[in-house]
């Protein structure tokens, strides 16, 4: 299994039965593909879907029928389609207990950075994305993403060094490397991926890490 299957799965262990749950592009529409037998949960795509499953082959489906990543999915009994504004008021209205999104930084406060990707010049691209508004309207967020970027950066930084899609407004993130708790007092470092030390996961973040007492090896990661 790869580190963005690894994350996804390791996600969807925080889906608890009866939820409403938004998944995000990238890493977090994996998570369908992994939540438990005997948890219900109705996943939520900003695009106007309520109550799908699995990520599917195109062949085996209806190709048009797909979430906010443009992958298609399984429809579940019961699933409902809907216009973009009123899905939109579902999120903005606290419907939704929890959402699964990307992001290019987090901060040590919980701000992320997630919906503008620089591309030299201190221009960035491609613009304002629904995560804005999702960010601000679920009762919890889960941050999936790669500790480090591609260039080898820390991606869980001290401030963010990107523009802030919102403020204070992750709850856990979830790494190729760890899972960490924002918290009043900082970031909580509980799991570790196997075959890591505290000591490589604390060099590869920028922002420093509380050690939890309970600190344990992931059983995914």
């Amino acid at each position: 299994m790869n580190k963005r299957n690894k994350i996804a799965k390791r996600a969807a262990k925080e889906l608890k039965d009866g939820m409403v749950v938004n998944l995000g592009f990238g890493i977090p529409i994996l998570a369908a593909n992994y939540v438990d037998k005997g948890v219900n949960v109705i996943l939520q795509s900003e695009n106007g879907i309520l109550n799908y499953g699995t990520n599917i082959k195109t062949s085996e489906g209806n190709p048009f029928f797909c979430a906010a990543s443009g992958e298609p999915v399984a429809a579940l009994p019961g699933c409902s389609i809907f216009t973009l504004d009123m899905s939109f008021l579902i999120l903005r209205g606290g419907h939704v207990d929890m959402t699964i999104l990307g992001a290019l930084e987090v901060d040590s406060e919980g701000s992320i950075a997630n919906w503008a990707t620089p591309y030299g010049n201190n221009k960035y691209g491609p613009g304002m994305g629904g995560a804005i508004d999702i960010l601000v309207g679920t009762k919890k967020v889960v941050v999936t993403m790669t500790h480090k970027s591609k260039n080898g950066e820390p991606k869980i930084r001290e401030k963010c060094s990107m523009p802030l899609s919102a403020v204070k407004a992750v709850d856990l993130i979830i790494t190729d490397e760890a899972v960490v708790r924002v918290t009043d007092e900082g970031l909580l470092l509980e799991e570790i991926a196997q075959g890591l030390t505290v000591d490589e996961v604390v060099k590869d973040t920028e922002a420093k890490l509380i050690i939890s007492d309970n600190l344990k090896v992931s059983e995914i990661l």
